[in-house]
């Protein structure tokens, strides 16, 4: 497992970070802050495996990430991001954290709830924690919002997704790795050796460690993309466990094969901008070699 980072290292290196930001051209700094982070990207890929059910076939999931409610990022813009959602119809969503930037701050949970609640997907809605769902003393906060939402709260736990002739796959979850406290062997306590195993970790450099365990696919959030780019240069914010696998697909090679897909993310956190780093909605279909 990878050392954690001290939120003042993150936040000193975000900072030195702002200073090249504000190297942008006035136009640069109004694409970055008012265009760029508007202009939602959606992304289609399939899965395939030969441990995913033949009845599986055609199955959609989409996911989503990082949405950080309250900074930057507002109520009538989630509502409308949740329409699309809907209206792409999705067997499954999943939610791979950071829902609101500050949890305990922030004032309208009451009214996000419903929103949250009109997501439909008639296979089920899951989510997992990121660090900013813990963090503020947030933690009962989200879980309780995600549950009363019929979201199922995957923390270090694995769930059966079944149809109705019985065949099924296995979704995991587990904690977030700069907050929280993520444990793969509890996870996959109860997951069957001969099931395709899906993976949700909020932090892409898990993948690594979930590489040695026999995990199919991971999906990840955190690194928004590196948020801010530039030509030559690459990403600027990469926080921490997302410094390696910033975003798009990866072929993982550890004691057994993994793929891992990193979502860019809806939101923005720390700086108010976007850069070559588009939010993403990603749509995953399920298909049986």
């Amino acid at each position: 497992m990878m050392r954690k980072q001290t939120r003042r290292t993150f936040i000193k290196r975000i900072l030195g970070s702002f200073l090249a930001v504000l190297g942008l051209s006035s136009g640069g700094y109004l694409y970055a802050n008012r265009i760029e982070p508007s202009l939602l990207e959606i992304t289609e890929l399939d899965i395939i495996h030969p441990l995913i059910p033949k009845s599986f076939e055609g199955i959609r999931m989409i996911q989503f990430s990082d949405t950080h409610l309250g900074f930057q990022y507002n109520l009538s813009q989630f509502k409308k991001l949740v329409t699309k959602i809907n209206a792409l119809k999705p067997d499954i969503i999943l939610f791979t954290g950071d829902l609101v930037d500050e949890p305990n701050r922030y004032s309208r949970v009451n009214d996000l709830a419903p929103i949250l609640h009109s997501l439909q997907a008639p296979l089920g809605k899951y989510c997992i924690f990121g660090n900013h769902d813990h963090g503020g003393y947030g933690s009962e906060i989200y879980r309780n919002l995600m549950e009363s939402t019929n979201f199922h709260v995957l923390l270090n736990q694995s769930a059966n997704i079944t149809l109705e002739n019985g065949s099924s796959f296995s979704l995991i979850g587990i904690d977030d790795a700069m907050l929280g406290n993520p444990d793969l062997p509890l996870a996959l306590k109860n997951v069957p050796n001969n099931h395709f195993k899906l993976l949700l970790s909020h932090a892409p450099d898990l993948a690594e460690s979930a590489a040695q365990y026999p995990i199919h696919w991971q999906l990840s959030g955190h690194s928004h993309g590196g948020q801010v780019k530039l030509p030559l240069v690459g990403a600027l914010i990469t926080p921490p466990f997302a410094q390696r696998y910033p975003e798009g697909l990866y072929s993982m090679q550890g004691k057994y094969p993994l793929t891992l897909y990193v979502n860019r993310g809806i939101g923005t956190t720390r700086l108010p901008f976007r850069f070559m780093a588009k939010p993403e909605l990603t749509i995953f279909t399920l298909k049986s070699s």
